[in-house]
């Protein structure tokens, strides 16, 4: 399994970025694909997931109404678009992907079977 994250940069305070995520070996329309993330000197956090079948998403609560998720089963990719970016935002972000798409989606606040590598997304005041 592969999950590689991209996208990430430098962004001003309020400005917007757009975080792609390729995913290979797994059967991507079958798996729940997510997002964590990790700033300097705290644990990683759950960011949010999207289940493929239902449609469903799960964004946490210091990002829901700025950051959606979105995915592309054909191209095998799921995507983050960050809106109204703060520097609390500042972190590495990782893709991550689970098999168990009956799991309630704020469970994977627990983690995920798979996670990638992160990419950097830095935010300016």
């Amino acid at each position: 399994v592969q999950l590689q994250a991209s996208g990430g940069g430098l962004v001003q305070a309020g400005g917007s970025r757009r975080l792609s995520c390729a995913a290979s070996g797994i059967r991507f329309s079958s798996y729940v694909m997510g997002w964590f993330r990790q700033a300097p000197g705290k644990e990683r956090v759950f960011v949010g997931a999207l289940r493929s079948s239902d449609s469903s998403t799960y964004l946490a609560d210091s990002v829901k109404g700025r950051f959606t998720i979105s995915r592309d089963n054909a191209a095998n990719t799921v995507y983050l678009q960050m809106n109204s970016l703060k520097p609390e935002d500042t972190a590495v972000y990782y893709c991550a992907a689970d098999p168990n798409t009956w799991r309630s989606l704020g469970d994977y606040y627990y983690g995920m079977a798979y996670l990638g590598k992160g990419t950097q997304v830095t935010v300016s005041s």
